[in-house]
């Protein structure tokens, strides 16, 4: 018995033996060489350190040898903490702080380092944060973050000290002078005009008093500078490391004599710039 098959299915039928014929045709050729694939970068290494430095879509990273890695951020790159992914993408950048220990996973792309996932701890980033922000939190919670960053970022000589204003203050005082609040805007509009410079204020005192008053009095005449620094001076919180009071330590001269207490009773405002920043 012969079934009579529909018309429209013969041509159909015919109409696709070409295309199946073409499709395997072109298999066995292998790809059209006039075709150009994009998007296939190759995997680069995997990068361990801390953020050293930043410059528009760019970060450094500085491993635990001293290798200083410069890596690009795109629209592409996962920003993840231990607390989940960062979806806003402002949020996500300005939690890429200087210091912060990341590990980072790239791809090379015409001989370009790219970022395709940056992750750090929570707790990290509230180390960095408290570092740059310096006056947000208790002198005592950051020396211990301060103590905590060096730890991954080396001792203070990894800094250029470029200059040093001492501030004096009366026996058991920390009031600034009038002539104290003038230096310190001074020390500001010089280190200003200076790229990428960070202030580090010290407070100390002479050796009059108890060690534990002492200790207090160095922190509060700390406070008062850097609150006049930022309030007075114009100088912006994020540009200051964390200030910490050293009581009686490293005394400028002999505090067997009132001339020698004098010059003791201080603060000292340095200008930095990092090491790891300079030719970035």
């Amino acid at each position: 018995m012969r079934i009579k098959q529909p018309r429209h299915l013969l041509v159909l039928a015919m109409l696709a033996l070409p295309v199946s014929g073409a499709a395997l045709a072109q298999a066995e050729a292998g790809p059209n060489p006039d075709v150009t694939v994009t998007g296939a970068n190759i995997k680069g290494p995997d990068i361990k350190g801390f953020i050293s430095a930043r410059s528009d879509n760019k970060i450094q990273v500085t491993s635990a040898d001293g290798t200083r890695t410069a890596v690009t951020i795109d629209d592409g790159t996962e920003i993840r903490s231990a607390s989940g992914l960062f979806s806003n993408r402002k949020l996500a950048a300005d939690s890429l702080l200087n210091g912060l220990p990341v590990t980072v996973k790239t791809v090379q792309a015409e001989g370009t380092l790219i970022a395709s996932k940056i992750s750090f701890t929570g707790r990290d980033l509230k180390t960095a944060s408290m570092i740059r922000t310096g006056t947000a939190q208790g002198f005592e919670e950051q020396t211990a973050a301060t103590e905590a960053l060096r730890g991954r970022m080396g001792d203070i000589d990894k800094y250029n000290v470029k200059a040093t204003t001492n501030v004096n203050f009366d026996t058991g005082k920390y009031q600034l002078t009038e002539q104290g609040k003038q230096d310190l805007c001074a020390a500001a509009s010089t280190a200003n005009g200076m790229e990428n410079a960070l202030l580090l204020v010290v407070g100390y005192t002479d050796s009059t008093g108890p060690e534990e008053f002492n200790q207090v009095l160095s922190e509060k005449r700390a406070t008062r500078v850097v609150n006049y620094l930022q309030q007075a001076c114009g100088w912006k919180p994020y540009r200051m490391l964390t200030p910490t009071g050293m009581a009686m330590a490293d005394p400028l001269a002999d505090n067997s004599t009132p001339e020698g207490k004098a010059q003791n009773r201080r603060v000292a405002v340095n200008v930095l710039v990092s090491k790891a920043v300079d030719g970035f």
